[in-house]
């Protein structure tokens, strides 16, 4: 790990000491979720409610840059040259931006209400897991209390398929407990606290594992 993430960690650590005891976890997921990503794996997320918002705030995070710049792949740039030279390459390449694979699974709403609708709510993100989810991949399920019923069904059937399972959940875990790889448990069980500490939690997995992809050593 870098000695910027590191750097990232404490911080963390020293703005919400009140988590503390999260530090090695968090400190394993931003290992595996980086090597994961870079043998090919993408980031799975889902939740409901207000962790439904939070799920594409996430993604908006990976897919961009979010905290420090994302030079656009060098080869990639060589070879768009070569299809378009004499085009606006020059505003497009200056526009693009490397990003890490996320997929907002609350964000299909098409087939969420014709899933819901035709076969069960309670399996439709497991049914998206079942279809997307690959080896290397990571799965991110948010539930307040851990016992969202669609969110635990489809970390059981990534936990099958050989995703690593994260969970952000409120003090106890619920049954994410049973099944997640590690566990992010908020130090409350009040819906809008536990929502409350999930934010700079994932700001914290964003920002360490972009620095991981992307950031440089001074």
């Amino acid at each position: 790990m870098k000695d910027n993430t590191l750097i990232i960690i404490q911080d963390f650590i020293d703005d919400y000491p009140i988590m503390d005891y999260l530090e090695e976890k968090l400190e394993l997921i931003i290992e595996e979720m980086t090597g994961k990503i870079k043998q090919g794996g993408q980031i799975l997320v889902c939740g409901n409610g207000g962790s439904s918002s939070d799920s594409e705030h996430i993604v908006g995070e990976f897919l961009k840059e979010f905290y420090i710049r994302r030079p656009l792949n060098k080869d990639f740039k060589e070879k768009y040259l070569e299809y378009f030279p004499e085009d606006d390459s020059k505003d497009i390449l200056k526009n693009l931006q490397e990003g890490i694979p996320a997929i907002s699974l609350v964000s299909q709403t098409g087939f969420l209400s014709a899933y819901g609708n035709d076969v069960s709510f309670d399996m439709a993100y497991a049914q998206q897991v079942y279809v997307y989810g690959k080896e290397h991949d990571i799965f991110i399920g948010l539930s307040t209390s851990g016992n969202s019923t669609n969110v635990y069904n489809a970390a059981k059937v990534a936990k099958v398929k050989g995703l690593f399972v994260i969970s952000l959940t409120g003090e106890t875990g619920g049954k994410l407990n049973e099944v997640s790889d590690v566990l992010l448990n908020a130090p409350s069980q009040e819906t809008f606290k536990v929502q409350e500490y999930h934010l700079p939690l994932y700001h914290l997995i964003c920002r360490a594992v972009e620095y991981e992809m992307f950031g440089e050593e001074k």
